[in-house]
């Protein structure tokens, strides 16, 4: 009998053991629980590094946690980035979509369980699984490129040469479609003349293009955003045209990276006596540029006011108020909910004004500041 005891109370002890450490289990499993969920599309670029520190100090004072991952170029390891993050219990997710339709199967997981999604600064495509879009109003980045060139060139067949960022983000579209609405009737009535694309040259004489028309042209003049990439193809142009093409030109380039890339491949060209050459996001390595003459203009988005916007809406979300929003973009399946943050043309006119008088940087970062 007493070793029956000795037994049951054994178990007893057992059980009581076992419940305790459920219990302490459940409580440290809520108390790891992450609220937000942030999926980055890649560290090598500063933008999103950036994003990183601005994501991680919007919630420092709040009791919401967040937990940011990088897909690395990846949408293989995008998906399983948001896999994780759903296994983490997040309530929402910010997702900047490697590739816009490819995103769309692991924000279905993600609304399957329940959480809300906020497609941050790229537009996921093809899926109603997409619940607020907050963005800059990326047509408007491509017009105030577009424009730039023409208020920046002079005279008559002025060679023109595109660059798109990669045919898989919704976004490079967007830039092109802005960019070709305001450059198109100069092309048409001489002002400019295409340089490297014959896709281009056929469209000419029609200012809105289909997505199909659009996907033409930039087959034959993205740059994927890589600067290497862009780089090649600009030493490919020059090289296949002749002086008529070269002398004075304007340079469409979609982004910072890819601007800096194709800059010094026609600032190397003797046949080049100058260019005009466009970017955005105001990277750093990008501004000391603009001061230095090397780059032209970049379109400042104000990250900060994007950050702030996207997780205003998660925090409102997760607080149980409808979020605001101030438009809608059609995704290939439903028009998403949308908050668009203004975008401010620098070049060296303006750039102590917009990005050290603003305090985005530091003046110390920079030499040859007027």
């Amino acid at each position: 009998m007493k070793r029956w005891k000795s037994i049951s109370l054994l178990l007893v002890v057992m059980l009581i053991a076992a419940l305790m450490g459920a219990c302490s289990n459940s409580t440290g499993g809520s108390s790891n629980k992450i609220s937000v969920g942030i999926v980055l599309p890649t560290k090598d670029e500063p933008r999103w590094v950036q994003d990183e520190q601005r994501f991680k100090d919007a919630l420092k004072d709040s009791e919401y946690t967040t937990e940011i991952l990088f897909s690395q170029g990846s949408s293989a390891k995008e998906k399983e980035n948001v896999e994780t993050l759903i296994n983490k219990g997040i309530e929402v997710l910010i997702i900047t979509p490697q590739d816009g339709a490819a995103a769309a199967a692991a924000v279905e997981a993600a609304k399957k369980d329940g959480i809300k999604v906020i497609s941050y600064d790229r537009l996921i495509t093809d899926t109603d699984a997409v619940d607020y879009y907050v963005t800059f109003d990326s047509v408007a980045v491509g017009a105030a490129q577009g424009q730039y060139l023409i208020d920046h060139s002079e005279g008559k067949d002025v060679p023109l040469y595109l660059y798109a960022g990669a045919a898989s983000d919704n976004n490079a579209f967007l830039f092109f479609e802005g960019a070709w609405s305001v450059l198109q009737p100069k092309i048409a009535d001489g002002t400019f003349k295409i340089a490297n694309s014959g896709e281009a040259e056929k469209l000419k004489d029609k200012q809105e293009l289909s997505r199909d028309e659009m996907s033409k042209i930039l087959g034959q003049v993205t740059t994927n955003w890589d600067p290497n990439e862009a780089k090649n193809k600009a030493q490919t142009h020059l090289t296949a045209v002749g002086t008529d093409m070269k002398g004075d030109v304007a340079v469409l380039a979609p982004n910072d990276g890819t601007a800096r890339s194709i800059a010094d491949v026609f600032a190397s060209d003797g046949d080049i006596s100058s260019y005009t050459v466009t970017g955005q996001d105001a990277e750093k390595a990008s501004i000391q540029y603009v001061i230095d003459g090397k780059q032209s203009m970049t379109v400042f988005k104000d990250v900060r006011t994007l950050v702030t916007d996207a997780m205003g809406i998660a925090v409102d979300i997760l607080d149980g108020k409808s979020p605001e929003t101030t438009g809608s973009y059609d995704n290939g399946a439903i028009e998403v909910s949308a908050k668009q943050t203004n975008v401010i043309v620098v070049d060296k006119d303006n750039v102590q004004k917009e990005l050290i008088d603003s305090g985005y940087y530091e003046a110390s970062e920079f030499t040859g500041l007027k």
